[in-house]
């Protein structure tokens, strides 16, 4: 039986938020692997549901000086080969990315994205991403489309305009950060108060606010978006409750 999800993170007090509550919650095992620190990745998918790699302050561009980001880079072919679900989300998509061929690369004026920011669906995107107005997001960096690959939202801004995108059937890449809750927002700016000092960046009581405006509808749009990602959508009701 397929009832694990992986979830790969980036640093020792690394949270998985909404996202590993919400695996729990409609009946998975969430297994923390944080390959920087040492934790093998599975080399074996017969128990594996989904994978979810998160993101983190490094480059998905640093595999030749981070050994931990090369290994990830080939593991996730493994992963796609296996035809196992995976979720990107920002390092993780652009790792994705860069597995599918195409460029990551910073904003070429040194435009940042840090708070709350509106995409919209592509025509392509529009049933799954088309209840998603405004999303949180931490990133200096953004990924090119891969050409085997369907856009499924892009960002209003325009300084980052791939904000989501598909491979096949359940491989997703996204720049934004479903998984952060009101007290992960709190500690990122806590803990890296400099990036809001960066070209784009919104300040803390911007985020706050947008925080309480935009989290309801970010929290249903992920219990819906894992629990047809995860082939459980008849358990929506019950995990909704769980993990609100």
């Amino acid at each position: 039986m397929k009832n694990k999800v992986i979830c790969v993170v980036h640093g020792e007090e690394s949270r998985t938020g909404r996202v590993g509550s919400m695996v729990r919650s409609l009946g998975f095992e969430e297994v923390r692997c944080c390959n920087r620190l040492g934790d093998p990745l599975p080399d074996r998918f017969d128990e594996i549901a989904g994978v979810c790699v998160f993101g983190g302050p490094m480059s998905a561009n640093d595999d030749a000086t981070l050994p931990f980001i090369a290994n990830e880079l080939a593991w996730i072919e493994t992963v796609l080969a296996a035809e196992v679900p995976y979720l990107g989300v920002c390092l993780g998509g652009q790792m994705l990315a860069r597995c599918l061929g195409a460029t990551v690369r910073p904003n070429p004026e040194g435009w940042h994205e840090i708070g709350y920011h509106q995409i919209a669906a592509t025509p392509a995107g529009a049933p799954v991403f088309g209840g998603l107005e405004h999303v949180y997001q931490w990133h200096g960096e953004g990924f090119e489309l891969p050409g085997c690959c369907e856009l499924m939202a892009t960002g209003v801004s325009g300084h980052f305009p791939n904000q989501a995108y598909r491979y096949g059937e359940k491989v997703y890449g996204l720049q934004f950060h479903p998984e952060c809750t009101r007290d992960i927002i709190e500690w990122w700016m806590s803990g890296a108060s400099e990036k809001l000092k960066e070209r784009g960046a919104q300040q803390a009581d911007e985020q706050i606010a947008g925080a309480c405006a935009h989290d309801e509808q970010i929290h249903a749009w992920t219990l819906d978006f894992l629990s047809d990602w995860l082939d459980v959508a008849e358990a929506i009701p019950a995990a909704r409750v769980a993990a609100s």
